[in-house]
């Protein structure tokens, strides 16, 4: 993941964005940008949540229209009807929040409305064969048959990418692809995309991951406000200029705070989660004190998010105790957990995290709303006040708290998901991927809520697969491999300690 692609001449623009502007009633999501993406390159767009990144990309790929200004493609005005028109004129994107139907077979996902046919119906001997070629090329080890609700979160990206791939796509339009793969899956969507490039395809590529995306990109663009802030080729950039040009100031995730530990908030004894073969949670213990943040690291399939959805009560243990302040809480549903002041905010914002029916205010009081509710009556005045608490507190950019939630970006979803969790009063806080998705602004947001949370006696445990995280506010980093705490470290220790206790060779 080092390699650095070589500088090359600008080459030919195959697909631009002139004076382009979208308004959703009085908000401006695009301001007049101009954009190109270039023949066999790969264009990086950087950007806080909310800036335009993921707006821009759906007008380009049909998905939305432009308000105003243009869309040229190989120098001809182009209006894209819809998605559909876009893909037929070689546009794919991969969206940020996955968009497969989770009852379907991995191979029905790939070919989804464009079914390979013949005279007698589908040809599904050679969509499997395809779909079997395309796992191999992503060097995953999945069936084609598997339903798609059966893969982690991780697998599911791996097979949006492959469907974007099944295309033959003229440009691929990335966005936060590899915000669910682990460092090696990473490796190999960062070779294809060498591949891809070679080969003449262009790559828009838009991530969070700001180190990461450097390894792979010709040239960077950055909006910030809808605007187009910065631009450069690769040898002119580097982390401090990406985030300078992003949120003006030079960001970090803080350090670990100062706290005098409590008494034991969490403790987990000997818990085991059988699986398949083997045990995704094996004979694991922990203890967690009152104002502790506890990083638990490690690798896709290490067991992390196992572990903390079996503490939640999202899955029952065949061994083990879990105590909250001593009291046990074996045989308590998710819901007296959360209660009792037991809280986890999911990996999968999308599927566990939110109800996108539901407002930014609706969302934001469902956890906690036996807190305003008497028998069938619902108090809206207390109701109201927790929503609008909650709205400051974790900063979510909003219209109000009736805007639809699938109006914001995806890092104030995750805000919002946070926020949600943090008004029921935790006394432990669980985080699975808590920054995933989400740009280096709100993620000091994030961390910052779970510090101020930790001064005041707020125990967290946070999972997570990027190693700088670990190395930010935690007390303590605690690396786990297949299903067991390998090793054990304090905020003193290097990234390449805690990578080699994760069984990875290197850091990246």
């Amino acid at each position: 993941m080092n390699d650095i692609p070589k500088p090359r001449p600008s080459g030919e623009v195959v697909l631009a964005a002139r004076n382009v502007a979208k308004t959703y009633g009085a908000v401006n999501a695009l301001k007049g940008v101009n954009f190109d993406i270039h023949r066999g390159q790969v264009t990086t767009l950087f950007g806080e949540n909310g800036a335009g990144k993921s707006t821009l990309m759906k007008i380009l790929s049909g998905v939305i229209q432009p308000t105003s200004g243009e869309i040229l493609l190989d120098g001809a005005p182009i209006i894209f009807d819809n998605a559909t028109h876009a893909r037929a004129r070689g546009i794919s994107i991969i969206h940020q929040e996955l968009s497969l139907a989770p009852n379907l077979s991995v191979r029905d996902n790939i070919f989804m409305g464009r079914e390979i046919r013949t005279p007698l119906g589908v040809d599904f001997a050679t969509e499997t064969a395809q779909a079997r070629a395309l796992m191999q090329e992503l060097e995953q080890d999945i069936d084609p048959a598997t339903p798609v609700g059966a893969l982690r979160l991780g697998q599911q990206q791996i097979v949006e990418i492959a469907r974007a791939l099944s295309v033959d796509s003229r440009i691929l339009i990335m966005d936060e692809p590899t915000s669910a793969l682990s460092a090696s899956e990473v490796e190999v969507l960062f070779k294809v995309i060498r591949d891809l490039t070679a080969k003449g395809v262009s790559i828009v590529y838009i991530s969070h991951h700001l180190e990461e995306a450097l390894q792979i990109t010709h040239h960077a663009v950055v909006l910030r406000d809808g605007t187009m802030t910065a631009y450069a080729p690769r040898a002119e950039i580097d982390l401090n200029w990406i985030v300078r040009n992003m949120v003006g100031e030079n960001y970090d995730l803080g350090a670990p705070p100062v706290v005098t530990f409590g008494p034991t908030a969490l403790t987990v004894e000997s818990l085991t989660l059988p699986g398949a073969g083997f045990n995704l949670v094996d004979n694991l213990s922990l203890t967690v004190a009152q104002g502790e943040i506890v990083c638990i690291y490690g690798l896709m399939g290490a067991g992390r998010t196992e572990l903390l959805e079996t503490i939640a009560g999202r899955l029952t243990p065949s061994k083990g105790r879990i105590l909250l302040q001593g009291r046990e809480m074996g045989g308590l549903s998710i819901a007296e957990r959360i209660a009792a002041g037991l809280a986890l905010v999911p990996e999968d914002r999308q599927r566990d995290g939110l109800v996108q029916t539901m407002s930014v205010g609706q969302n934001l009081s469902l956890a906690s709303i036996l807190n305003f509710t008497r028998g069938l009556f619902t108090s809206t005045r207390a109701e109201a006040a927790i929503i609008d608490s909650s709205i400051r507190q974790v900063t979510v950019k909003t219209s109000g708290p009736g805007a639809p939630i699938g109006s914001l970006s995806g890092g104030n979803q995750q805000k919002v998901v946070i926020g949600k969790m943090l008004a029921t009063g935790p006394r432990v806080l669980l985080l699975d991927e808590p920054s995933r998705g989400i740009d280096i602004g709100a993620k000091a947001e994030v961390f910052r809520l779970l510090a101020e949370g930790a001064r005041q006696g707020l125990a967290v445990v946070y999972s997570t697969s990027e190693v700088g995280e670990c190395l930010s506010i935690a007390h303590r980093i605690i690396v786990m491999r297949k299903g067991r705490i390998v090793a054990e470290f304090g905020p003193e220790t290097t990234k390449e300690e805690i990578m080699a206790a994760s069984g990875e060779a290197k850091a990246a």
